[in-house]
């Protein structure tokens, strides 16, 4: 089969490996309809991650049909549509039975990104996102094993275009469970760092939710102009002003803040040049400015929420001011499974729109330029949809916004 697979920092090729095959009972192979590059999928592209391998196959946001079940398997059968979620989670472990699923104690063979993690078990495994969580191929490619069939797939409906339910493999459930921890509700404020694809479905929820005011900040005109256009935002352009968190404040009543804050960029913030060394040069994870804004910007006793991808040490980190303000933090990978059937009634609704934020439908044979175009924000580029099977980008469009792809099996 074909798949996207990492051979060193900024070179990914389509190659020709193996096709999976079942190894254990609750596995399911899936022939993938459409799946998607994710912004964190660009931190194992640049050479970000450790532990990702020469011939990793990368996605976490995929989807497809069901062409061969393990004899273990009960929710599933051939030809069924499903969506996957990228934590691989048992659905039998104690965190598990919390609705935790991606501190799932089981999937994982690999450390996780603790440094100091002593004897706790490592977090849940995911789809395509380095060996550090678990080394399993990822969705960008023609065919996926799937663990843990029985805990996680969701079944979609044929009225429903892949593209309008693909991201709730990842981004969607994201979004939702940042704006849910930033306890954001009717007439609530909210600062949203990052309009990347988190970021922009952050701002929906957060406008589906009832949010009064909804601040974006990031420096990619074309990406706020959007978010402002389509769902309200008080656009801030830091390549113009110099302090957002400043102008957030002033614009909020008697200067107290926001009620929330969301960190969707992580640890590839742009920070000072001091700070850019240091992290290049791995004294530090990250330039820390984001986190830095978000500290700011938040009122007394406001949560920042941050599912933005963080590893290691962070730069100035105020935990001084955090404390002086009250503030709460909420952080961490998604528990995907916990919010599906909730967001996909949303979308069989027509309450969320999660496709409106796809530019670039691409076959799947031109994901290295997907990459490079995505990375680069070239073409105003949003998001990326790769179409195993298509052969032009008006063909993949049109089999990912069709009702159903015609299925294999009778």
């Amino acid at each position: 089969m074909k798949a996207l697979t990492y051979h060193g920092a900024h070179d990914v090729r389509v190659d020709n490996v193996p096709d999976p095959s079942i190894y254990a009972d609750d596995d399911v192979i899936l022939r993938v309809t459409a799946t998607a590059i994710c912004g964190s999928d660009l931190h194992l592209y640049r050479g970000k991650i450790p532990q990702t391998e020469h011939g990793d196959i990368f996605g976490h946001e995929f989807m497809g049909e069901v062409v061969e079940t393990g004899h273990g398997v009960t929710n599933l059968q051939k030809g069924d549509r499903v969506v996957v979620p990228f934590v691989i989670a048992c659905g039998d472990c104690f965190f598990c039975h919390l609705q935790q699923y991606s501190a799932c104690e089981t999937t994982n063979g690999g450390h996780g990104a603790a440094l100091n993690k002593k004897q706790i078990p490592a977090p849940a495994a995911l789809f395509g996102f380095s060996h550090l969580y678990g080394g399993i191929p990822g969705g960008q490619a023609e065919y996926v094993r799937v663990p843990k069939a029985n805990v996680g797939p969701i079944k979609v409906p044929s009225t429903l275009a892949d593209d309008k339910v693909l991201f709730l493999s990842d981004i969607l459930p994201t979004a939702w469970q940042a704006v849910k921890n930033a306890e954001i509700g009717k007439g609530s404020r909210v600062a949203i760092y990052g309009a990347g694809p988190v970021g922009l479905l952050s701002a929906a929820c957060a406008r589906y939710l009832g949010a009064e005011q909804i601040f974006m900040v990031d420096h990619n005109a074309y990406r706020l102009a959007f978010a402002e256009q389509r769902y309200g935002v008080i656009p801030i352009n830091f390549d113009e002003i110099d302090d957002p968190a400043a102008a957030i404040i002033e614009r909020t009543l008697g200067n107290r803040g926001v009620d929330g804050v969301i960190d969707a960029v992580g640890f590839e913030a742009k920070g000072s040049k001091t700070e850019t060394l240091l992290t290049n040069l791995k004294i530090e994870g990250s330039s820390g400015k984001a986190l830095r804004q978000c500290i700011a910007a938040v009122r007394r006793g406001g949560v920042v929420s941050v599912p933005g991808v963080y590893a290691g040490f962070i730069h100035g980190f105020m935990f001084g001011d955090a404390f002086d303000k009250g503030i709460t933090f909420k952080m961490g990978q998604t528990h995907v499974q916990k919010w599906l059937p909730e967001l996909l009634e949303l979308i069989e609704k027509g309450l969320i729109h999660p496709e409106e934020i796809v530019t670039h439908y691409m076959p799947l044979d031109a994901a290295a330029e997907g990459y490079k175009i995505f990375e680069k924000r070239e073409e105003e580029c949003r998001k990326v949809i790769l179409v195993p099977g298509a052969t032009t980008p008006e063909a993949a469009r049109d089999k990912v916004t069709g009702i159903v792809n015609t299925p294999l099996m009778p």
